[in-house]
């Protein structure tokens, strides 16, 4: 091989090395396999949704302190970026996000929108409606139990809305397998049924696995 050819070579590796790795993409907890979220799945209660005009965004109060000065937000914005530096009110003032709906890599949080995997209508229809007010509040801010909150793209994130997963899927179909399964273990966790569309969607999604 010629000298410059091994030149170029090595130049290229040095560059590929110190070329920053992608951001990963966020993986909240709890997350099922598929033949676990098929189950799963099964056993959810199938009903027509009851909406009858009461919700309001208030009633599952989010956001709220999870230790220090960091509430839900800020810490969701911690686990799933690269890289995030935090001030003293612990806002996040730089890093890496991978948004895993649609692909998008951000680096200002004011870009990031923490999204309810199933959104706080949607669970107030199939259920959440009778909870009480402090059971609400754990179901929108956790972190914990299912893979509820996720970090992604805002105007993504606004798009969704409270969409169910027959109306709206992630612009990403390599996401359907991982979505349907994050869907269907908070609707299980949590005890809320299903619309008998949004078992379809959610079977069809799970067959992407």
């Amino acid at each position: 091989m010629k000298t410059s050819s091994i030149t170029a070579v090595v130049a290229w590796a040095a560059l590929a090395l110190a070329a920053p790795a992608p951001a990963p993409a966020p993986a909240p907890p709890g997350i099922p396999s598929a033949d676990t979220a098929r189950s799963q799945l099964a056993g959810l209660t199938v009903k027509a949704a009851v909406d009858d005009g009461t919700y309001d965004r208030d009633l599952f109060p989010h956001w709220h302190t999870v230790s220090g000065s960091c509430n839900t937000r800020e810490t969701v914005l911690k686990r799933d970026g690269t890289n995030v530096v935090t001030d003293s009110s612990c806002a996040s003032t730089s890093g890496t996000w991978k948004s895993p709906y649609d692909g998008a890599t951000w680096t200002a949080a004011s870009d990031v929108d923490i999204d309810h995997m199933v959104p706080l209508k949607n669970a107030w229809i199939s259920g959440a409606s009778s909870w009480t007010t402090a059971k609400r509040e754990l179901f929108a801010n956790d972190l914990d139990s299912s893979p509820q909150l996720w970090a992604v793209t805002d105007n993504v994130n606004q798009a969704k809305s409270d969409k169910s997963p027959d109306a709206w899927k992630p612009p990403l179909t390599s996401f359907y397998c991982t979505y349907a399964k994050s869907w269907v273990r908070v609707k299980d966790q949590w005890n809320l049924s299903i619309t008998s569309a949004e078992k379809s969607a959610l079977t069809s999604m799970l067959n992407t696995c």
